[in-house]
């Protein structure tokens, strides 16, 4: 007699469990790198590029982020804002903003620069997409003058448009010979990795409160 209540028992937990609710598993982050060659990996293979490797680093802290690389190589800002729209797909959850460098090279007029960035912070916010905008300098050789009106664009804009800044994208890793390739400008995988390192902590914090909504 008490095998068989026994065995009733178990069965009803058995089918209990069997209907109760299965917790839903958290959905990835998904993460748009909208960049020039400098996150896009020129000269590097896909797996040694600032979204791979960024992707890797987040997934080994325990994000679950899915990172794309939506750079295109010798874009400036005005050139990521007229393919904003096909770059960052429906359903993105947040966007590094990496441009600009391309501008400070040819010496375009920053304001060219503050405005289509600005244009795409704007775009983006109206979409309700988060953005961590990564700021640039300008080379030595244009001069204070034209570093005077270039530099400040980016934390300015990080300001007024509300949007989470990293200061300087190629910090540690500028004009160091050994971290980038031999035009100089394009960082090594050793220099993506750098690159990685020190922007990571910002980026953590940046997708923090994202991350929240995904649990």
């Amino acid at each position: 007699m008490h095998i068989v209540v026994l065995t009733v028992a178990l069965t009803a937990a058995a089918a209990g469990a069997a209907q109760a609710p299965a917790t839903p598993e958290a959905t990835p982050i998904k993460l748009v790198v909208l960049g020039d060659s400098l996150s896009a990996g020129l000269g590097l293979k896909a797996a040694d590029a600032f979204p791979a490797k960024l992707q890797k680093a987040l997934r080994d802290k325990g994000m679950k982020i899915d990172v794309s690389n939506a750079g295109v190589s010798g874009d400036t800002a005005s050139g990521g804002r007229d393919r904003l729209d096909w770059s960052v797909p429906e359903g993105t959850d947040a966007v590094i903003v990496e441009l600009g460098a391309n501008d400070a090279l040819r010496g375009m007029d920053p304001a060219i620069t503050r405005q289509a960035l600005s244009d795409i912070l704007s775009r983006l916010k109206s979409r309700g997409i988060a953005v961590l905008l990564c700021g640039m300098l300008a080379p030595p050789n244009y001069g204070h003058d034209y570093a005077d009106r270039f530099n400040p664009i980016y934390p300015e804009l990080a300001k007024s448009h509300g949007v989470a800044l990293y200061p300087f994208f190629l910090d540690g890793v500028a004009a160091d010979a050994k971290l980038n390739q031999a035009d100089g400008i394009h960082p090594t995988p050793e220099g993506v990795d750098i690159i990685v390192d020190r922007i990571l902590p910002s980026v953590q914090a940046f997708l923090g409160t994202i991350g929240e909504q995904h649990r």
